[in-house]
């Protein structure tokens, strides 16, 4: 079993949150999220993932995505961290059910901490991570981004599906879902696809923007630059 211990000295008041909101809700939170966090499948459908890659979830929540990618792509090696206990409990045994835990990799991690010799023993950086539905939550997700491409091969490639701003979609709708998210403390961040396209700018990366769902959620991928 993958321990989950916080490291010493990691700072707290995010993590914390994250373990209030979901002590409770892990019990539920797959069942509850597949009506409104869409396009992740879209997402585990496009991504280019080769055998032997070693491939990280950034906020692996139950792991619901890294066990449907460990099985879609059996001669790959998955990773994952997150910064609530709980969940990363919860993740574990479902892991273990699926008897994948010789597959799958879980650690107790802020996303802007990221580090993967560190964090996973690893002696080289991945060769893909993935944020799905979390970079909307993470209250440092430049830093946290920055860290994704510290810890990526070159020309590896980071992937992002998140909330966009479902300007193609009725306004009362619009509302009510920036109202329910909230609960969740969730928010739909237009700087966020700015950060992006500064980092394409900068030469970091190149990067690929899909629109789904009427503007409802995007995938973005960010390619980086051989140096």
């Amino acid at each position: 079993m993958t321990s989950t211990a916080a490291k010493p000295g990691a700072p707290a008041g995010h993590a914390e949150k994250m373990d209030r909101i979901y002590k409770l809700q892990r019990h539920f939170y797959d069942v509850t999220r597949k009506y409104f966090l869409l396009g992740r499948d879209v997402l585990i459908e496009r991504m280019d993932i080769r055998p032997g890659m070693n491939v990280l979830e950034v906020g692996c929540g139950t792991a619901r995505n890294l066990i449907a990618l460990a099985r879609k792509h059996p001669q790959a090696h998955f990773f994952g961290l997150d910064a609530s206990r709980e969940m990363l409990e919860y993740a574990q045994k479902k892991i273990d059910a699926a008897k994948l835990t010789d597959r799958i990799v879980l650690k107790y991690c802020l996303a802007e901490e990221l580090d993967a010799q560190r964090t996973f023993g690893l002696n080289a950086p991945f060769d893909a991570m993935f944020f799905s539905y979390s970079l909307s939550m993470i209250p440092t997700w430049r830093e946290s981004l920055n860290a994704a491409f510290k810890n990526l091969a070159a020309g590896g490639t980071v992937y992002s599906v998140d909330f966009w701003d479902q300007k193609e979609l009725p306004a009362a709708f619009r509302w009510l879902l920036v109202r329910w998210l909230a609960l969740f403390h969730v928010e739909h961040r237009p700087e966020l696809l700015v950060f992006m396209r500064e980092l394409e700018q900068l030469g970091v990366c190149s990067l690929e923007l899909s629109p789904l769902y009427r503007r409802y959620a995007y995938i973005a991928s960010m390619k980086s630059t051989p140096k």
